[in-house]
């Protein structure tokens, strides 16, 4: 097993007293797609933003990459790019930020929105808005790709398109770390799945051990029955939200 890009070892982090994180410990190596998912309110989002260094851990340690550049790239749930300028003036854009020269055209090859380079970003779908934050998550090639839940709300077969490039992410040599609630898309895509229920990772492992090790055929079902042991609605484990309190 290769040395860990990111990390927690006894983190601790709580909104008042809500507690998200309660001396948790877990670590992601790179090459991997890791799926992080759980109960409405379980603090998936906080998790994802206390990773990417958007939030400060109460206790404990986060560990990330140290290479020089941009080292952890961070999607939220809804992206929003400059209006007027084209999708590829935005990988352009971007490209500047961070003080690099970019292929615009091949960045976006790699999401699949050649064919919408010269398109201006206010005309695109939801979908395809989506497919342009996950091109511009590329900029820099960064070791550590986070997505907050980036198929909320769009149909499957823009989902699935969303969720491949993100494995071909991982495939790489990236970490790539997402919240979904799309269990069954996770089942087929993910290398390694998180439940994270009252502030602890309680379930890791592949989607196939997961299963193995539940006796169950969908993980739904190993979710919920996890979570209904802890007390928490076993109902919430993969209900669509609106980030919130995640």
């Amino acid at each position: 097993m290769s040395d860990p890009v990111l990390a927690f070892e006894d983190a601790s982090f709580s909104f008042g007293d809500v507690t998200i994180l309660d001396d948790a410990s877990v670590a992601l190596e790179d090459g991997t797609f890791v799926a992080l998912v759980g109960p409405n309110g379980s603090g998936k989002t906080t998790a994802l933003e206390l990773f990417a260094g958007l939030r400060a851990l109460d206790a404990g340690t986060v560990t990330r990459p140290t290479t020089t550049g941009r080292t952890v790239a961070y999607l939220p749930q809804s992206p929003r790019f400059r209006p007027g300028f084209t999708v590829r003036e935005v990988v352009d854009f971007y490209g500047s930020l961070v003080e690099t020269d970019v292929d615009a055209d091949a960045i976006l090859g790699r999401v699949g929105l050649t064919g919408a380079a010269d398109r201006r970003v206010d005309a695109l779908s939801g979908g395809m808005t989506r497919l342009l934050g996950l091109a511009q998550a590329l900029i820099g090639d960064p070791p550590v790709v986070v997505l907050d839940e980036p198929t909320s709300g769009l149909d499957p077969d823009i989902a699935d398109h969303i969720f491949e490039a993100a494995a071909a992410m991982a495939a790489d040599g990236r970490l790539v770390l997402t919240t979904s609630h799309d269990l069954e898309a996770v089942s087929r895509y993910a290398d390694r799945v998180l439940l994270i229920a009252d502030g602890e990772f309680v379930l890791d492992g592949s989607p196939d051990a997961l299963l193995e090790g539940a006796g169950e055929t969908s993980l739904r079902d190993v979710f919920s029955a996890t979570v209904a042991g802890s007390g928490r609605a076993a109902v919430d484990v993969d209900a669509p939200t609106d980030g919130g309190g995640e």
